[in-house]
């Protein structure tokens, strides 16, 4: 009889562990994955935005993802945003190569090639393209300035960096349009951060001065369908992981392969919605707020014969911000669990470990062959 495995995630403080149950992937539950519908958050009644925020609460301390509906991001941003990335990542491999990551950025900008990153230990290199970018204060759609107006404590926290434009500026509106979406995204995180801090009963503003310059990062995946050999041997299209900062909103194409961890421990699958996002919390939220909400495991899978999009957009605080755990989370007979920590040193650590991790493991895989023997005992 099957038994309860353990899943290693990693962590910027270290490895921890999840169980898993030995049952196959079932479809999730409106329980499990609600809807929420955000019409009443953009309400000027404050008690409408409150019924949002509570439902909000109910699902990020269940399994801590949920869809989101009347968003307010045109479905036109989103299908002009996707058609470019299937414009990108369909060039040639020394297009996307210009634009290479390991080649060219400082702060994990730009292309990611198949099969070059390991986001699990457990599962198989990542069977993905990505093409990534982060946040610079000219581009915010909000309050755009230039990068010398911005504070020097946050100035040295920015990461955007222009070469991934410049090396796709031959694809026709390609920055117009990954910009159109990425920009709507960061409206929307900020109006949604406010629901969030109601949630924790907060003040409504609390976290506003710090998402001025936030960890704002567009990622743009490209999910080929699996060889046979690499359905046979089950590698993962993305391996299981949680996210880094306060939330994530996620855009998924109609062909599915979203997977996320239960608090049982079972794998539930969060197909596509038509007209939603996909919104789940991220472990530096999960630290703000004294483990009260969940960030959850998930994986990919692209089991189809087609190609997948994903377009998940990761917010957080201003990098430099130094937070603790909420006042509002803690009591007496439940104190801080965590130390103040700045967002940005946070994302840092595990963005480090797991490129060190990748070369290691390739630099393993190149010792061991050829030249590899089992040697009876």
């Amino acid at each position: 009889m099957a038994e309860v495995t353990k899943l290693e995630l990693r962590t910027a403080l270290g490895p921890v562990y999840r169980d898993v149950l030995p049952n196959p992937p079932r479809d999730c539950t409106p329980d499990e994955i609600p809807v929420i519908d955000l019409a009443p958050m953009f309400s000027k009644d404050l008690s409408d935005r409150k019924r949002v925020a509570a439902n909000i609460k109910s699902a990020a301390t269940n399994n801590g993802f949920f869809y989101i509906k009347n968003h307010g991001i045109p479905e036109e941003t989103i299908a002009q945003c996707k058609q470019q990335v299937l414009n990108f990542m369909r060039q040639p491999q020394e297009k996307k190569d210009l634009i290479a990551s390991r080649t060219h950025s400082k702060y994990f900008n730009g292309y990611l090639g198949n099969r070059q990153s390991q986001i699990s230990r457990n599962e198989s290199v990542d069977i993905r393209e990505s093409f990534s970018f982060r946040y610079t204060p000219e581009l915010d759609p909000d309050h755009p300035m230039e990068i010398s107006e911005v504070p020097e404590e946050v100035r040295r926290w920015i990461r955007g960096e222009e070469f991934v434009w410049k090396g796709t500026a031959h694809l026709p509106d390609f920055k117009k349009d990954c910009l159109a979406y990425w920009g709507s995204c960061l409206t929307l995180a900020r109006k949604l951060v406010r629901m969030f801090a109601l949630s924790l009963d907060l003040e409504e503003d609390y976290w506003d001065d710090k998402v001025t310059h936030p960890g704002a990062d567009g990622v743009f995946n490209y999910y080929p369908p699996r060889s046979a050999e690499e359905v046979q041997s089950n590698f993962v299209s993305l391996g299981s992981h949680t996210d880094l900062q306060l939330f994530t909103l996620l855009w998924q194409d109609s062909v599915g392969g979203l997977q996320i961890l239960s608090k049982e421990g079972q794998w539930l699958r969060a197909p596509p919605i038509e007209g939603t996002l996909v919104v789940n919390i991220g472990d530096f939220m999960m630290r703000l707020c004294n483990d009260i909400y969940k960030s959850t495991v998930h994986r990919v899978t692209n089991e189809s014969n087609l190609e997948r999009v994903s377009m998940p957009f990761f917010f957080g605080l201003n990098f430099n911000c130094v937070e603790g755990v909420v006042s509002s989370c803690t009591s007496e007979s439940n104190p801080a669990k965590y130390q103040p920590m700045s967002c940005g040193d946070w994302c840092q650590m595990r963005f480090k470990m797991e490129r060190e991790d990748f070369f290691k493991s390739e630099e393993a895989k190149k010792t061991l062959a050829p030249s590899a023997t089992v040697v009876a005992m």
